[in-house]
Parts: C-alpha cells; sequence; structure tokens
C-alpha cells in the first residue's frame, strides 16, 4: 500500500507544479453533489482495505478506497453500525468519499452527524505531506478538530487516506409507526416528542403521513408504541422504507426538476414554497422538490426565506448550478475557509470548483 501512497504524492506534487487540478475520486456515486468538477482524476480506489477493526473499542479505521459496503458488512457481522447512517447512492461508495461528502441519513438527528464519529485522519495535502490528525480513541484529542474538518471538505483540503471512526452496537430493536396529520400538526408532534424520554431514532413527514422510528432496549420501544399509538408497520416494510428515504429513491425524490435541502431549527413552522417538501430529522432538515429549475431570482427567495428561519438552503441535486450549490457563507466565514484552503492546498490543485 506504501506504493499507491507514493503514487499519489507524485501525482500531487507534479499536478503542484504544473499547476494543475485533481479531480479526486472515489466510486463516484457522489459526483453530481456540489459545483462543478475540474481536472484529471485522480482514482483513490487502489488505496482499499480495513486497516484495524476493534469491536470491544467501538472503532474501526480504514483506508479511503474501502467500499462502505464492505465496511457496513464488516460491522454488521459484530452488531455493530455507523450510526450516522451514510446513504450509499450508488454501488459504487467508498470511505472517502462517505468522509468528504459528510451526507448523514435518517438518523443523523438522534445519533449525531458523520463529522461527530470522526476521531481520526491521515490526509496528504497539497505538499505531498503526511499529516495525521487525531488517534482511534475519542480520549485521543491531539488535532481532533483538524480530522473532523474534513468531513464536509470536498477533497478541497487534500487526499483523505486514513479515518478511523467510531461506531455503535445495532440497537436491541426497533420498530415504525405512522400517524395520518398535516404538516403543522406533525412539526407539532415531532418538538413534543423530542422534549420527552422516547427512543426516537429517525422522523419523515410527507404528504399527511407522519412515520417515526423508534430504536432501543424492548421495554422503551413497547411502552413508546403503547404512548404513541398509530400504525405499526411490517419489519420488512419498514427497513425499505428507511432504504428507501436514505438512498432517496423514495417516491417523493423521484422524476425532472431540481432538489433543494433546507436546513432549519427543528422548532421552524412549515415554509411555505411553491414545490412538494418533505419533513426529515424531527423538522431541522426539509427537502423541497421543484418541477423545473430555479432562475437567480427564485433561487434567492428561497435562501431568503431560510435564512429568515434561521437556515440555510443547498440546491442538493438536479437544478441549475449557475445559482450556486451552497448558501453563501458570511465574509467573515468565508475569509476562513479560504486560509485553510491556501495552508493545504497552496496551489489549488484539489477540486479547485467543488465549493465555489
Amino acid at each position: 500500500m506504501q506504493a499507491i501512497v507514493e503514487q499519489f504524492r507524485q501525482r500531487i506534487l507534479a499536478a503542484g507544479a504544473a499547476g494543475s487540478p485533481l479531480r479526486l475520486r472515489g466510486g463516484g456515486s457522489k459526483d453530481w453533489y456540489g459545483q462543478q468538477w475540474d481536472g484529471e482524476v485522480l482514482d483513490t480506489r487502489a488505496y482499499a482495505g480495513i486497516i484495524d477493526y476493534e469491536p470491544t473499542e467501538l472503532v474501526i479505521t480504514a483506508r479511503c478506497g474501502t467500499p462502505l459496503a464492505e465496511i457496513e458488512a464488516a460491522l454488521a457481522a459484530r452488531n455493530q453500525m455507523l450510526a450516522f447512517e451514510p446513504p450509499h447512492f450508488g454501488p459504487g461508495a467508498t470511505l472517502g468519499g462517505v468522509v468528504a461528502c459528510a451526507l448523514s441519513g435518517p438518523r443523523r438527528a438522534s445519533a449525531g452527524a458523520l463529522r461527530d464519529f470522526v476521531l481520526g485522519a491521515v490526509l496528504l495535502d497539497g505538499r505531498g505531506e503526511r499529516l495525521a490528525f487525531g488517534g482511534q480513541v475519542m480520549k485521543n484529542v491531539a488535532g481532533y478538530d483538524v480530522s473532523r474538518l474534513l468531513a464536509g471538505s470536498l477533497g478541497t483540503l487534500g487526499l483523505i487516506l486514513d479515518v478511523s471512526l467510531k461506531v455503535l452496537p445495532l440497537p436491541l430493536r426497533e420498530a415504525t409507526l405512522r400517524v395520518v396529520c398535516a404538516e403543522i400538526a406533525a412539526l407539532r408532534l415531532l418538538n413534543e416528542w423530542a422534549g420527552k424520554p422516547l427512543p426516537l431514532s429517525a422522523s419523515c413527514w410527507h404528504d399527511g403521513v407522519l412515520t417515526v422510528r423508534l430504536s432501543g432496549a424492548d421495554a422503551a420501544v413497547s411502552a413508546a408504541l403503547q404512548s404513541l399509538g398509530g400504525e405499526v408497520l411490517a419489519p420488512q416494510d419498514a427497513a425499505a422504507f428507511w432504504a428507501a428515504l436514505r438512498e432517496q429513491t423514495h417516491d417523493f425524490f423521484a422524476g425532472p426538476g431540481s432538489l433543494w435541502r433546507l436546513s432549519v431549527p427543528p422548532h421552524a413552522s412549515a415554509i411555505i414554497l411553491p414545490g412538494r417538501q418533505l419533513v426529515e430529522w424531527g423538522g431541522a432538515q426539509r427537502w423541497l422538490k421543484l418541477d423545473g429549475d430555479a432562475d437567480a431570482d427564485e433561487a434567492r427567495r428561497i435562501r431568503q426565506a431560510v435564512a429568515a428561519l434561521g437556515g440555510h438552503a443547498t440546491l442538493f441535486r438536479g437544478g441549475d448550478k449557475a445559482v450556486g450549490v451552497f448558501h453563501p457563507l458570511a465574509p467573515a466565514v468565508e475569509k476562513i475557509h479560504q486560509r485553510l484552503r491556501q495552508a493545504f492546498d497552496p496551489a489549488g490543485i484539489f477540486n479547485p470548483h467543488r465549493m465555489t
């Protein structure tokens, strides 16, 4: 594997000397995410494999090109999981892409986001230097924040080589129930339930139906089912529903048009916008599906409506990226981003236009 790392390093050094951008890429399952691609592909899939897995320590360390499916299979064999439920969006998903995109699934509101589970990472920066941050246990906090910065960086800070992630045991029991209600009523219920000791692990409101998942000890799940009421789904139907939501194969996401991700405080009321909406994460994540592309004026109206609630809007999939994929950063935050990129990638060769 050291020979592969050396090949990566030589590619980075050559690109830096020539001022030629590199397109860091694993399985390509999330090529559509972010702004435009640029540069020659540096394929990371040859650098793969689980380096270390300690089930008793709840930590797994793997190389960037390791298939996500391989990691999940290894964890499932020991009744453990990646609690943030990362979406695959295709069979080629790799660990490096999972961390670089930092997308989390239905369990995120209860378990935490991907960056909350990053314990450490090894990076090749724009100078070809191998940098190690964090460690393999939560107690080792040296450089911990730097390793977490890589989550969601979309490959703009360097080539992620290895990642150590905290894992969690699978719940002893799960059950999913449905309640018929309007969006306002669903948001009220979700906020009421969030203040109670209920084992809620996922939620989704769409088209007049609120679906929630309960995860935990058998007694806790049984008590919650009796308290909340509603229709209980068969286990296979429940598993299919949450998988479809995570992978965006649910009917809501089908068809042409653009998909916007609206991140708002969970207590925010319904957002009145054109198009169809789906609510996740206890109200903190709202998906907006438009039949067509939003022009610059409509994109501005969407972002203004979400910003007024204390949130931000991302053009997640489809649409005209000329309106900007990510919500504009505050000037001070943008300067911090620029300084970080300059520190890790002085020649600006890593995915230079992926985020801006």
